[in-house]
């Protein structure tokens, strides 16, 4: 309803041909509103009913499908976000106006600075001497990477009795295993916090060039969860 006129016309036909035209725009709308709202009730029924399924069986095409369907109602919500009533200009007026939030204290900060791109004044060639600067903070992510830790012992040999010295192994949160405590932590809480399936998770550490098998990550987390317990 961009074309809403600012003007009303004099002739009574034309007045009421106006009516009209705007309550058919009005129930258009109408109509589109509550098929998109009916959508959303029927997902959120839908999801419901796989949850309260999920406490009686559990198996990862069910978390799929959960997973799948709250995907479709977080795009048919941000829709509804993205597709507001018609602002008014005191309302449009407002939101110009509302101060941005400052980003958090707590978060480590990594600063670029940029150099003038001369040093001498490019009208009379003065030197140029710092009044100020401007600064912009911006929110970035840097994505979680794998790393391997080698842990290396030096042997040492008596050259008299031929003993050898060498530094005890350190421990492992599971015997024998390549898993170290910090992955084992991120497949726990990705699984049981997050309610992110094991399959899942092998084929985001695939894209990372990393094979873990869902059996492996099976095992990892039977026995990180038998460790803990």
């Amino acid at each position: 309803m961009d074309d809403f006129p600012t003007t009303l016309p004099d002739d009574p036909d034309a007045l009421k041909a106006l009516v009209l035209s705007l309550g058919a725009q009005v129930r258009s709308l109408e109509a589109a509103v509550s098929t998109r709202q009916l959508i959303i009730e029927t997902l959120q029924i839908q999801l419901a009913a796989l949850r309260r399924q999920r406490f009686g069986r559990k198996s990862e095409k069910l978390d799929e499908q959960i997973a799948q369907l709250e995907l479709k109602l977080e795009e048919f919500q941000a829709d509804e976000a993205e597709d507001p009533a018609p602002a008014t200009e005191a309302v449009k007026a407002a939101r110009t106006k509302r101060a941005r939030k400052p980003l958090p204290d707590h978060l480590p900060r990594d600063t670029v600075t940029y150099p003038a791109p001369a040093c001498d004044c490019p009208n009379c060639g003065g030197a140029l001497q710092a009044i100020g600067e401007d600064v912009a903070e911006q929110l970035e992510f840097i994505p979680a990477s794998f790393r391997v830790i080698r842990h290396v012992r030096p042997k040492f040999g008596c050259t008299q009795c031929d003993t050898l010295v060498q530094a005890p192994a350190p421990s492992r949160p599971i015997e024998r295993g390549m898993a170290g405590p910090g992955l084992l932590a991120h497949v726990l809480v990705a699984k049981y916090g997050d309610h992110l399936p094991l399959y899942r998770q092998s084929q985001i550490y695939a894209r990372e060039g990393v094979e873990l098998e869902r059996s492996t990550l099976a095992e990892c987390k039977r026995t990180a969860t038998a460790s803990f317990a």
